[in-house]
Parts: structure tokens; C-alpha cells; sequence
């Protein structure tokens, strides 16, 4: 089979890592992204922030990101997201007067640079229409949002001197300042759009490379968390939060709106996808938008993948810190984390411990919060059994050395499907002999192993890089040999036997 997106590796994998690896501040999977924290913070946004080796988190939000891409709030539930809303665009009036002139009105058609976009009466507009513009008002608040967590938070915490460290500012905000500038930017280009769907679309595509400083906020927001909760331990520093929220009427704490930057980035792609459903495929500008949903939806897959490395990356660190009598080298040069797991074991009277890296297999015995090492075996040596008797049973064995041979049982019939998928994999790509990429995707192919979450690789990215990758046509030529398949799996199985 293909691996898709979600996967840990593969010809997909690699596709999207091409476009994105030689971005600027973009940091490579297993560097150290963190960058130092200057002894001054500048006000102009110029100054760059940490990246933290730690992963996107997920919590509840708080903006209309959270709604349906198409799901027009009647008036009362407009006042209601004025007031329970983002900063700066839903703050309650200083007269204590509220808008009742229903959504327009909530949206509010000002930029955030003094500006007014033109906005078309509602019952004007096709539902095309309404799709645009929800793109459209949902990121004016989004900008006014960020606008606020700059001004009304950032700089005044930087004209408070002694108040937070140089360091638990950098990474309270991460590179928020440039994230406001470069959001600034593209509602100003979405406003000139005057509601010309493909103009929307072309913006997103002109900026694809701009995107990549999402990856740095994203990777440093559980830093943010942890300096926003150690804050608020701080009696000073929190009367500080609290005065701040209570002096611009905020209904929400500075911690909800600090996640808006990760909440926007997932969300664009599925916004520009309701475009695609009611635009017409024979108009002129069609590609133009599937070229903006690629582009987005590269960018949240790229995203989540740095998310998953740097979690497994923190996960390793734990592993070997509770690691007892292990005397080999240190767990990094094994690759990156692929999955870990408790089993029964056959004939073990204890549950074994898999720790499953790209280049070995770690066995270990839980003991309290530490593992007890009891053997690996790298991937280059490493042989599968599946059991064609019992259906959660599988073997896992030294090929030149029998005795170390670990018969598994898995607790589900997919979690038998996901062992079995990825260590016939890494056998394929640790193995002495070159295998042909065509073999190995031929062989994977025939894995059962197909989760219908990996069922959702978007097909448009494969025609928006084929100049890079063939992977669709290895994949169709895969499938018409996977005799031969079977064929170059045992061949290479009993080459090394």
C-alpha cells in the first residue's frame, strides 16, 4: 500500500517534506530549533522567537473558528459572540450600548488599519457569496484578535519593566508579532478582493511560503501554556492578567486567545474546500482554487507532522530517562519514535514494553514509571511471523538468532494491523539489500493495513506535485504486479535466513 499524510514515512511524506524543508524558519525534524532570547525586546515585531522541540496541544476555543464554515449566528447569538468572543472587535462598548443591526454589524466591515471593505447585503448574496465572505470577516476578526494580544497584551507587558523575564515573554508569545503582520496583510489582500472568489483563493496561493512561520508558533505553544500557567502562580503577574482582562472587558482569559493562531491555520483549508463545493468545475479559475487547497491543506499536514515529531521527539527523552540497564548508546541514533506498546507475551509471565524506533526494536518490563531493559533487535535483522491461527497473534524474532524470538499478542485486531504494517516497513527500509521503491510499495499495498483515517490523502496533491514525485504511478503499477510482490518479499526474506 501507499502511505499516506498521516503516516510516520513514505513516498507521501517525503512529497510534502520537499516543499517545506528549505523554507526559511522552518527547523529540520531532530535540529535545535530554539534560537537565543535577546537581552531586549523590541516593539517594531522585528525581534525572532524560540522554537520549542514540544508539540501543538489542543484545547477549547473560543472564535467563530469553532463554527461551521457556513453557519450564519442569528442576531442574539451575534451579540452573544460579541460579547463572549476574541478581544479588540468584540470588546462591550465603554457606553454600554450593544449593535443590533445583526451579523454585518458583529463583523464589523472596519479593518484593522482604519479601512472599510465593501460588503454586500445579505440577501444579495448567493450562498457562494456568503462563502466568501465568511472567509473573508471571519479572518477580520482573527486579525483583530491578534491585534489585540499584541497591543493590548504584549507591548504593555514590555512597558512594564520587571514585570515577566525577557525569556517568559518569548515564550509566552512566540512569534506572534509575525504572525499579526503577516495576517494583516492578507486581510488587506482579501478586502481588495471585493468578493471574487478566485481573487480570494489567488491570495492564499501568493502567501503559500509565508505560511511556514505558523510552524514555529505552533511547535512553541505548549511553552506558551507552561509560561502562561507559571504566571499565574505569580501573585503580581497574575493580578496583572486579571486587571488587563477585566480593563478591556475581555469575557475570556489570555490563554484562549494565544490559541487562536493554532485553531486559524487548521481551518483554512476546510473553509476554501466549501468554495470548491459550489464552484462550478468548468468556470474559469476552478484550478485556482484547488491550487489554494492544496496549498492549505499542505500546510496543516506539515504542521501536524512537526507537531507529532516533536512530540515523539519529547516522549524519546522521557523513554531514556526511565530506561534501567541499558548499556547501548543514546536512543536518538535509532531514529525517531514509531509507536510503543504493552503486550502478553508467550511464555513471559510479566507484560513486555515495544518501543518500536525507525532503526530497532526495544524491549523492555515495566517497573513502577521505570522500563527494565530486556533486549532489541535492530530492523536490519529484524524478521516478522504473522500467526495464521490466531488473528491478534504475531512474532517478532532475531534472524540470525532464533532464541530471541517474542511471540505477541495484541489486545485488538488493529492494533495487530498497525505493529505488523510498520515493522514490515522498516524492515524494507533497513534491510542489507537495495529493495526497488516499486517492491516495497507492491508489498505494503498488500497489507491489510488501511485505516480510514490514511483513506483521506488528498488526491489533488498528487496532481499539484507529480513533477516531483510519481508516487501515483508507482502505486498503479504496484497493484498490477503484487504477484511479483510476494515474490521479491520472500526472495528477500530467505536471502538473508
Amino acid at each position: 500500500m501507499l502511505l499516506s499524510p498521516g503516516d510516520s514515512s513514505g513516498p507521501e511524506k517525503e512529497r510534502f517534506s520537499r516543499r517545506f524543508q528549505n523554507l526559511p524558519g522552518v527547523p529540520s525534524p531532530g535540529s535545535d530549533a530554539r534560537m537565543p532570547v535577546s537581552a531586549s525586546l523590541r516593539q517594531d515585531g522585528g525581534q525572532e522567537r524560540p522554537v520549542s522541540l514540544t508539540s501543538t496541544t489542543s484545547s477549547s476555543g473560543s472564535s467563530r473558528d469553532s463554527r461551521g464554515a457556513m453557519e450564519e449566528p442569528s442576531g442574539s447569538e451575534a451579540s452573544a459572540e460579541n460579547g463572549a468572543g476574541s478581544p479588540g472587535s468584540r470588546r462591550r462598548p465603554p457606553n454600554g450600548s450593544s449593535s443590533s443591526s445583526g451579523w454585518l454589524s458583529v463583523r464589523g466591515p472596519l479593518s484593522p488599519f482604519g479601512g472599510r471593505a465593501p460588503a454586500a447585503p445579505a440577501h444579495k448574496l448567493s450562498y457562494l457569496g456568503r462563502v466568501v465572505r465568511e472567509i473573508v470577516e471571519t479572518e477580520r476578526m482573527y486579525v483583530q484578535d491578534l491585534r489585540s494580544i499584541v497591543e493590548d497584551y504584549l507591548l504593555k507587558i514590555i512597558d512594564t519593566p520587571g514585570l515577566l523575564k525577557p525569556e517568559q515573554v518569548s515564550a509566552l508569545f512566540g512569534n506572534i508579532e509575525n504572525i499579526y503582520a503577516l495576517n494583516s496583510q492578507l486581510l488587506r489582500d482579501l478586502d481588495s478582493c471585493n468578493g471574487d472568489p478566485v481573487a480570494v483563493a489567488s491570495c492564499f496561493v501568493e502567501r503559500s511560503q509565508e505560511f511556514d512561520i505558523y510552524t514555529q508558533y505552533c511547535n512553541n505553544y505548549p511553552n506558551s501554556v507552561a509560561a502562561l500557567t507559571e504566571c499565574m502562580r505569580d501573585k503580581q503577574q497574575a493580578k496583572f492578567f486579571r486587571d488587563r482582562q477585566e480593563l478591556l472587558q475581555h469575557s475570556l482569559p489570555l490563554g484562549s486567545y494565544l490559541l487562536k493562531p493554532v485553531q486559524r491555520i487548521l481551518k483554512y483549508h476546510l473553509l476554501l474546500q466549501e468554495i470548491a463545493k459550489h464552484f462550478d468545475e468548468e468556470e474559469d479559475g476552478f484550478e485556482v482554487v484547488e491550487d489554494a487547497i492544496d496549498t492549505m491543506t499542505c500546510v496543516a499536514w506539515y504542521i501536524n507532522d512537526m507537531k507529532r515529531r516533536h512530540e515523539h521527539a519529547v516522549r524519546l527523552q522521557e523513554i531514556q530517562s526511565l530506561l534501567i540497564n541499558w548499556k547501548g548508546p543514546d536512543l536518538t541514533i535509532y531514529g525517531e519514535l514509531v509507536l510503543e506498546g504493552t503486550f502478553r507475551v508467550h511464555r513471559v509471565r510479566n507484560e513486555r514494553t515495544f518501543f518500536l524506533f525507525d532503526k530497532a526494536l526495544l524491549i523492555t518490563k515495566k517497573r513502577g514509571d521505570h522500563f527494565v531493559y530486556k533486549g532489541h533487535i535492530p530492523c536490519s535483522s529484524l524478521m516478522l511471523i504473522e500467526s495464521t491461527r490466531d488473528s491478534l497473534c504475531f512474532t517478532v524474532t532475531h534472524y540470525k538468532h532464533s532464541k530471541q524470538q517474542y511471540n505477541i499478542q495484541a489486545k485488538t485486531a488493529e492494533e495487530k494491523r498497525s505493529w505488523t504494517h510498520h515493522i514490515k516497513r522498516l524492515i524494507l527500509e533497513n534491510h542489507h539489500t537495495t529493495i526497488p521503491q516499486k517492491a516495497k510499495e507492491a508489498i505494503l499495498e498488500m497489507d491489510s493495513y488501511y485505516p480510514s483515517r490514511y483513506r483521506c490523502s488528498p488526491e489533488r496533491l498528487k496532481k499539484a506535485w507529480s513533477s516531483q514525485d510519481e508516487v501515483s504511478t508507482h502505486a498503479r503499477q504496484g497493484r498490477r504486479q503484487s504477484g511479483k510482490g510476494r515474490a521479491v518479499w520472500a526472495e528477500a526474506s530467505l536471502q538473508d535466513s
